[in-house]
């Protein structure tokens, strides 16, 4: 191995973003930096790499520049939104961090401009800030306020922290207030801000820096093995019997004693011959088992 022409020693290091390493002759190629961009998906496109109806994906609105040598990197959607939904979605080359960002444990805030039919009143605001029953389980809004309202249709500023599946519209069509539009306007510590329906831009290093340390603050959690439920046999005590064995000794046996075995046994009193165990007696005339030193008469 060479490092820019130079032998690599044990113990050298590298840099394989600046620094020209070779095994053999033969170049390692240079990773792909890690890309972070913010699309403003507007309705009408999928959440998909790709689709195999033709639909538009958002990864057709995501035009990266080619580099000089290679491809392009290849980038990921971090969560969804539905293909009647708008708004912020991220896209990154990034596998940990999407990992981190998509997964359960991951309940940072999500703020929503969602658009409904009708005029809520005060009491249906304060149900949905109090939980209303959603799968059989209690579920609220963190925030719902009304930032405009006009001709039978309001606007609302929605935040959530949960990440089930069509969530902010089925609460507010729960109430009788079905959404129109609904557009995500932040995540985490990304806003939209003004871009543009349709636009995409990379994220800033002040941007990059706040979501790496909420992707560390939400690390994913250890897998935690729980011990076997143990068998329905006998559990064993400390002094290396089982209840079961104790409760036996409380019991009369079917099974005889060992002394009685012996007593009973054939083999107990009769002289062994100096034959062992595993000695088999001699056939018979007849082919049958006979006794060593004795002939059997005529029938």
């Amino acid at each position: 191995m060479r490092i820019d022409e130079q032998v690599a020693k044990l113990g050298d290091q590298a840099d394989p973003y600046a620094q020209r390493i070779t095994v053999d002759g033969a170049p390692i190629p240079r990773p792909q930096s890690r890309v972070y961009v913010m699309l403003n998906k507007p309705r009408g496109v999928i959440t998909s790499t790709d689709d195999p109806h033709g639909r538009k994906t958002v990864l057709d609105l995501v035009a990266l520049p080619r580099p000089k040598r290679g491809d392009p990197p290849r980038l990921y959607p971090v969560g969804r939104l539905d293909w009647d939904s708008e708004g912020l979605l991220l896209l990154t080359n990034d596998g940990g961090m999407t990992q981190r960002l998509t997964h359960p444990s991951y309940e940072h805030p999500r703020s929503y401009s969602v658009l409904v039919a009708g005029e809520p009143a005060a009491d249906v605001m304060q149900r949905w800030q109090r939980g209303i029953m959603l799968d059989g389980r209690m579920t609220r809004f963190d925030t719902v306020t009304i930032t405009e309202q006009a001709r039978g249709e309001t606007w609302l500023r929605v935040t959530v922290h949960e990440g089930r599946k069509h969530l902010v519209r089925r609460m507010v069509a729960a109430l009788g207030f079905p959404a129109i539009r609904l557009i995500r306007v932040s995540m985490g510590p990304l806003q939209l801000g003004t871009l543009a329906s349709g636009k995409w831009r990379y994220l800033s290093e002040p941007e990059v820096r706040l979501l790496r340390r909420e992707g560390a603050a939400t690390d994913l959690p250890q897998v935690r093995v729980r011990q076997s439920a143990r068998p329905s046999g006998p559990r064993r005590l400390q002094a290396g019997r089982s209840e079961v064995d104790r409760s036996d000794k409380a019991r009369p046996s079917s099974r005889p004693s060992s002394a009685r075995r012996k007593r009973d046994s054939p083999s107990h009193d009769a002289p062994s011959h100096g034959r062992t165990s595993d000695d088999r007696a001699p056939r018979s005339r007849d082919g049958g088992r006979g006794t060593p030193g004795r002939r059997r008469g005529p029938r």
